[in-house]
């Protein structure tokens, strides 16, 4: 598993979360939703780029952290702490990939301070009547690729993001039901301390 796998593929929407009719949400309500969003936890769906599925638990705790556990089959872990991602997938027996979290899409949502009304940095916001979907990126570096975030109204739910990478890579990430009231400890980010099953430290 690479970093194309994890930060990018098919924009699925799920219709049976999607409220009938919803007016188009602001840049200030969803940057302040995601400022506001301290932890949360919950299922999550991956279809990655070749088409392939992948589910598991998804953690949350901004700014900065985020944790994904698959389920069996798959063994991979991914972890973003400190200013790096860094990905266990001990299928390859090869040592954990390490990434910065800035030349990620997810540092965007990860921010401590998430003002989706900077210049350049929101370049597509729109409504579909059912949902609004806002696609960023770092303005200073374009480069790194951008997120396709999709969120419902009333009140405002983040549902999924789609994460186009440099390589022109795309990978879904369909969340069901946060809990937004999770507590977690910081050890559950920590590469030293919270490596899946079958990877050796």
């Amino acid at each position: 598993m690479n970093i194309r796998t994890l930060l990018p593929a098919a924009a699925i929407m799920i219709a049976t979360a999607i409220p009938a009719a919803a007016q188009q949400i602001s840049l200030n309500a969803i940057s302040n939703y995601l400022n506001n969003l301290q932890t949360a936890k919950g299922a999550f769906t991956q279809v990655n780029d070749d088409g392939t599925i992948s589910t598991g638990t998804i953690f949350i705790k901004r700014p900065g952290r985020i944790r994904f556990e698959y389920n069996p089959p798959d063994k991979q872990l991914v972890l973003a702490s400190g200013g790096a991602v860094v990905i266990y997938d001990p299928k390859t027996n090869e040592p954990p990939e390490t990434y910065p979290l800035a030349r990620t899409p997810l540092s965007i949502i990860l921010a401590k301070n998430v003002n989706l009304s900077r210049a350049r940095m929101v370049v597509g916001h729109t409504s579909d009547g059912k949902s609004t979907t806002v696609k960023a990126q770092d303005p200073e570096h374009p480069e790194y690729g951008n997120i396709e975030l999709v969120f419902t109204a009333n009140p405002v739910e983040l549902r999924q993001w789609v994460i186009n990478d440099d390589g022109g890579n795309r990978t879904t990430v369909i969340l069901g039901e946060l809990d937004k009231k999770a507590r977690m400890n910081n050890s559950l980010f920590n590469p030293d301390s919270a490596l899946p099953r079958g990877v050796d430290r």
